[in-house]
């Protein structure tokens, strides 16, 4: 059973960076894709980003330019850094990992899932 913990989220200021972290109960991103999704209020959960087994990474429109997301070298921790952050980001971010190694932004891809972090950006 892997397990998949978000922490990092709080409120900041328009303009403002944070950065998410993902811990993950083992080095579950060795072998398989990981990614970032996020839920408003009201709204459907959205692909954020995601990163592949050998690394590539893909976006949200939305997103892109402004987040990063990477892992690291022990592959047990999946990261966010938000940059420029909008009011529009507000969101419960989650993150998840890949049934394969491949990179995808579809949720049904994905087979472990966090309880999710809150991030506000309001002034």
């Amino acid at each position: 059973q892997v397990q998949l913990t978000e922490s990092g989220g709080g409120l900041v200021q328009p303009g403002g960076s944070l950065r998410l972290s993902c811990s993950a109960s083992r080095s579950t991103f060795s072998s398989a894709g990981a990614a970032w999704f996020r839920q408003a209020p009201g709204k459907d959960r959205e692909f954020v980003a995601a990163v592949n087994y050998a690394g590539s990474t893909t976006y949200a429109d939305s997103v892109k330019g402004r987040f990063a997301v990477s892992r690291s070298s022990a592959m047990n921790m999946l990261y966010l850094q938000m940059n420029d952050l909008k009011a529009e980001d507000t969101a419960v971010y989650v993150c998840a990992r890949g049934r394969t190694a491949a990179i995808s932004s579809n949720s049904a891809a994905y087979d472990y899932w966090g309880q999710g972090t809150q991030v506000t950006v309001s002034s």
